[in-house]
């Protein structure tokens, strides 16, 4: 035997020792570089990019698993594959990690200047990101790291820039003033996917409005509203009525008084105030509500912002001002309850918007902003949607993809941050005094030069040009994405003309509103092509009661605690196997006191059971070369050897057309089924059975059989864990380490094998050596105790296939003989003093009589006879009981059901065998 083969069959598996070899490897060969081996139909993915904002979750291990396994099933396909790695800069998630550093010094980002700012965040991007780089590796990534990219990359900028100009050339962007989320702790406005809906308690507060007469004076007589927000009222410029509510009718046109500002303010009606809401007339804040700012749009009502950007309250508020904006709400309940105002305070559950990064509540606040135009841009996606593009796996995301598009508003682009994109527009003031406000002219270009060009043609000489200092939204450069890595906006890149569009996208469903649907947007724009052919929504990553993990939940895993104790490729396969199907969540066991996972140590398990079956194969190997198989060996197969071959080559035909369609989870356990139980558990016996018989033709017929078997699945396997398939693929094949099993051909289906007849043949024998086993159990026989075993059927096909397998069949049953008879030629009532089972047409007969304590088998049954009825008993109870199948889960009483039917078979089942042991 081979010198290496003695070396690895003295070795334990050790996941950590394998993985850091493989990795080192793959990387020094720069396996996963498509310019190495420029052959094959091109396959791209470039993937979601995490953000340098600390370290991976088990989500990223999920979506990074998920997407190992297709690219790396692609390669084995022949295609020349490319995946291209990344981060995102993440402006709101990184600014405020840096301003709680900088508070911390007691400083904050004001003290330092931008110039310092933006050097502490580049800093923490090289820490960050590449911390995450090597957590992603030890996942085993095969994506080609000489490409790595950055979202703020000078190159991914430059596309940043252009694509800025090319939109605001084409009239798409735009600068104004409307109502946007506000996060007064990070001081920026945030998009729809950095906000979460939270449930608070909060309150419902009435209070009075007093009417003015047309004379001007202060009647005694009101108008009562109710709001959650009653700070609000300072900014107030009407109350609004329904037109169809008789109860105000004839107040519309009126006006009242906006108690603590001597503001008046008109009674509008308008149709979208509900009347069953409240008192039924309702505060209009137009520059503090979004529903408040259209209806102050349709009614031409002045907009009074009363807020500052830090969430105190400015100069608009009179006497609360600087007043922080929940400590203004509590002192004017206070004093409208002075003024005899406040008429009632209910408690009142409501949906509160949060900041996600600020973890305050969101401000709808009045700001100058930039924006895109997105009606045009969606609707040319919905066109290609027609033809499939892209394709939703599964389709139903396709409706939601559908739906946001449909029902799109435009963009808020900018963020009053630091550390991002600067928006390349340049501000032209007269007067160094001069402010900046929505009207200030301005100037987009690609750069300064360019900027005072263009300034100098439109204004002439006498200004002076200021930089817009707010940075673009990460979306906005996210949305470039998939084709800003591969060098656009150089149409003429190599790697754009080859890689573009991308093959697919693996993401979460949670993210399809804010980024699936811009990429397309964007890509659509651009380069009048969707970037992606297939768009693959998996679920998410759930723990153990059932709810999403998340860093700011508390209920996130480090992937790598699991990785260190278990290994990456247990990992891996652990998480793909618990896809039910494409989009659907996964939920992962973890004790949290002790880092462990029962899910995760079962593909541990089956990994030690790979690495096992191989040391066995090599363990009885008795040539080293000339180990494949022939057309002449197929004259020496024996029955099971058809039969392994046959269950071959139906799996790689399953699992190559269930990966093509993106059912990973079904392909794992496919995967796992026939290695643990149809090669380990049956094959490898019946392999052993040969290797004690002493024809070297059969011997190594069954040799050449397990390394073609073992070696066809180390291929298949391996998409889903790539570094003991490696590790046992070159154990097993002797290759040398730079031949990679990454980079070799996915096993041919040998049709010419596959014979359904011999699988049924194979499963009937299957079922009934378990049904021995189970009956031997019954008996209470020990492993040592060898009794005989009666057959009988007059099935003639059935008793010939077990005819050519009675010595295996003696074998795997622990029995003294195996008698196969038709029922013809032996008399049943010598049987009265057996266990007994039916198999299809097989009768099978185990006596006791002279091999069992009967004693003992009496009180053990009656022992067990016992149990089941006070269970039975128990069931019926709850049964009964009215309250419980009325008010019970309905799954939890048919499991209730279930179980008292499984109890009364299994009762019966006793009272016949201690009938036969009286």
């Amino acid at each position: 035997m081979n010198k290496l083969n003695d070396e690895f069959t003295l070795k334990n598996y050790s996941p950590s020792e394998v993985e850091k070899k493989w990795q080192k490897q793959w990387d020094s060969l720069r396996a996963f570089s498509p310019d190495s081996r420029d052959k094959g139909e091109p396959f791209c993915i470039v993937i979601p990019p995490p953000n340098v904002t600390g370290s991976l979750h088990m989500g990223h291990a999920f979506n990074s698993s998920l997407i190992d396994v297709i690219i790396r099933f692609q390669r084995l396909l022949g295609k020349n594959v490319l995946c291209l790695p990344g981060t995102d800069h993440a402006s709101i998630a990184v600014q405020t990690i840096l301003e709680k550093q900088l508070k911390n010094e007691g400083k904050n980002s004001g003290d330092i200047g931008r110039e310092d700012f933006l050097k502490r965040a580049w800093i923490w991007k090289e820490q960050s990101g590449g911390k995450i780089v090597s957590q992603l590796k030890r996942i085993g990534y095969s994506v080609d790291w000489e490409r790595e990219r950055f979202t703020l990359d000078e190159k991914l900028n430059e596309a940043v820039i252009e694509a800025f100009n090319i939109l605001h050339d084409k009239k798409l962007i735009y600068r104004g003033e409307y109502l946007v989320n506000w996060c007064p702790a990070s001081q920026s406005a945030v998009s729809d996917l950095e906000v979460e809906m939270q449930e608070v308690n909060g309150h419902l507060w009435h209070f009075k409005y007093p009417l003015i007469s047309d004379a001007g004076q202060i009647l005694d007589e009101y108008l009562e509203v109710a709001t959650t927000r009653p700070e609000t009222l300072l900014g107030d410029t009407a109350l609004a009525v329904n037109p169809n509510d008789e109860r105000y009718k004839k107040y519309i046109a009126k006006k009242v008084k906006v108690p603590f500002v001597d503001r008046e303010i008109p009674i509008i009606a308008d149709m979208e105030v509900d009347k069953d809401f409240g008192t039924g007339c309702v505060k209009v804040t137009p520059a503090h509500d979004p529903n408040d700012f259209a209806m102050g749009k349709r009614n031409n009502l002045k907009q009074i912002n009363i807020m500052n950007k830090d969430g105190t309250l400015n100069i608009n508020a009179g006497k609360f001002q600087d007043l922080d904006r929940y400590e203004a709400r509590k002192q004017i309940i206070k004093e409208l309850d002075l003024l005899g105002l406040l008429t009632k305070i209910e408690d009142y559950k409501n949906t509160v918007p949060f900041s996600e990064r600020g973890k305050v509540p969101i401000e709808p606040l009045l700001s100058t902003q930039w924006f895109l135009k997105m009606e045009n841009i969606s609707s040319s996606c919905l066109e290609e949607l027609d033809s499939q593009k892209p394709t939703f796996i599964p389709n139903r995301w396709e409706k939601v993809y559908k739906d946001w598009l449909d029902n799109i508003n435009d963009w808020c682009i900018s963020r009053q941050l630091w550390w991002g994109h600067q928006i390349p527009a340049w501000y032209i003031l007269k007067h160094s005094e001069d402010s900046i406000d929505q009207n200030t002219p301005y100037i987009v270009a690609r750069n300064e030069k360019e900027a005072l060009n263009k300034a100098t043609k439109e204004f002439g000489a006498d200004f002076q040009l200021i930089r817009d200092k707010d940075v673009l939204d990460t979306w906005f450069s996210s949305g470039l994405w998939p084709f800003s890595t591969l060098g656009w906006p150089n149409v003429n890149d190599e790697d754009f003309k080859k890689w573009y569009p991308n093959s697919v996208l693996v993401t979460g469903f949670d993210i399809i509103f804010f980024w699936v649907a811009r990429m397309t947007m964007m890509g659509k724009t651009f380069t009048n092509k969707i970037p992606f052919k297939d768009v693959y929504i998996h679920g998410l990553v759930r723990d153990e009661n059932n709810k999403k993990m998340s860093k700011s939940a508390g209920n996130g895993i480090d992937p790598l605690l699991l990785i260190d104790k278990y290994g990456s490729d247990a990992l891996r396969f652990a998480l793909i196997r618990e896809v039910a199907g494409a989009g659907q969540d996964i939920r992962l066991d973890f004790d949290r006191k002790n880092d462990t996972s029962s899910t995760v140590e079962a593909s541990r398990n089956f990994a030690n059971k790979l690495w096992n079956a191989t040391k066995f194969v090599l363990i009885n190997k008795t040539f080293s070369e000339n180990y494949l198989l022939s057309e002449s060996d197929e004259k020496y197969f024996q029955l099971s050897d058809k039969w392994i071959l046959s269950k071959l080559n139906q799996l790689n035909s399953k699992v190559s057309n269930l990966l093509i369609e993106y059912k990973l989870g079904e392909a794992a356990k496919l995967l796992y089924e026939f290695t643990w139980n149809d090669f380990c558990d049956w094959y490898v016996e019946f392999s052993k059975q040969k290797f004690s018989n002493k024809e070297l033709q059969n011997r190594q017929i069954s040799e050449k059989i397990l390394i073609k078997v073992l070696s066809d699945v180390l291929v298949m396997m391996h998409p889903f864990m790539p570094h003991i398939t490696e590790e046992l693929w070159h154990a097993l094949q002797l290759k040398p380490e730079q031949t990679l099993l990454s980079l070799q051909q996915w096993p041919v289906v040998e049709k010419k094998h596959i014979n359904h007849h011999i699988d049924k043949s194979f499963q009937e024998l299957f079922e009934i050596i378990r049904l021995i086993r189970n009956l031997r159990v019954e008996l209470g026989l020990k492993p040592s105790q060898l009794v005989p075993v009666y057959l009988i059927s007059d099935n003639v096909e059935l008793t010939n296939f077990l005819k050519t397998l009675l010595v295996d069949l003696k074998t795997f049953t622990k029995s003294s003989e195996v008698v196969l008879r038709k029922s013809n030629e032996i008399d049943k009532n010598t049987f009265v003093k057996s266990f007994s089972g039916i198999i299809g047409d097989l009768e099978v007969y185990l006596p006791f009589n002279d091999f069992v304590n009967l004693e003992a088998l009496k009180d053990r049954l009656t022992n067990d006879l016992k149990k089941v009825n006070l269970e039975i008993e128990s069931l019926n109870k709850r049964i009964s009981n009215k309250n419980f199948i009325d008010k019970a889960p309905r799954d939890i009483v048919d499991e209730c059901f279930v179980k008292l039917k499984e109890g009364n078979l299994q009762s019966e089942r006793i009272n016949k065998k201690l009938n036969l042991l009286k």
